[in-house]
């Protein structure tokens, strides 16, 4: 990934790829000018959520308006940490791709997990979408904050991007692992502390 900083990210991606998945709770929004959201029991402060939601539009944008439609990509963003997920046809394009995201201001870091392969079908589409709802449901067994984590899937494969404890992490990835069509899992985490948690959590309303 030549001289974008990457260490965090590969550090992370070497230890998580594992066969789970996470996600988090249902999430509370709040209504803004031209329709904007915040989810405020998202662990990421909500200037980084907004961040986040750039990073991704204008790398989808710009992607699209440089490589056009010979590419499929998908473009995650957490805590400033971009994920490539999709199709390329040939490694020059994936290169592309990644130069295009590490352009993109704010973007921290990239973990680029394109394919170079020809683009799948609609079923292959329509099935990672089925796995990611599964996924997501068998964390709320697993008391997995479903705002806690992102989830993608990708030819079966299930990507996994947020802030959770190593418990949580450990949880997620076992739910994860008992669902049917998941080849693997990859783990794209910030690990915080038992402590760092405690003090991300909303403070309990006072009592009357």
């Amino acid at each position: 990934m030549n001289a974008f900083p990457h260490r965090l990210v590969m550090a992370t991606l070497a230890a998580g790829l594992l066969g789970g998945a996470l996600s988090g709770c249902a999430p509370l929004l709040i209504g803004g000018a031209a329709g904007t959201a915040l989810v405020v029991s998202d662990r990421r402060s909500a200037g980084t959520q907004l961040e986040d939601e750039a990073i991704e539009l204008r790398a989808r944008t710009q992607i699209r308006e440089q490589l056009g439609t010979r590419v499929r990509v998908d473009v995650t963003s957490y805590n400033r940490q971009a994920l490539l997920t999709g199709e390329v046809g040939n490694a020059q394009d994936k290169q592309a791709v990644e130069r295009i995201v590490s352009q993109v201001e704010n973007v921290k870091a990239i973990v680029n997990e394109l394919a170079v392969l020809s683009t799948p079908s609609l079923w292959d589409r329509s099935n990672d979408a089925l796995i990611t709802g599964r996924v997501k449901a068998a964390f709320l067994d697993a008391k997995v904050q479903l705002n806690a984590v992102k989830v993608t899937t990708e030819r079966g494969v299930v990507y996994l991007m947020g802030r959770v404890t190593q418990a949580e992490a450990d949880r997620a990835t076992e739910a994860a692992r008992a669902i049917s069509g998941v080849q693997r899992v990859v783990r794209v985490l910030e690990i915080i502390s038992e402590e760092e948690l405690k003090r991300l959590q909303p403070p309990l309303p006072a009592k009357t």
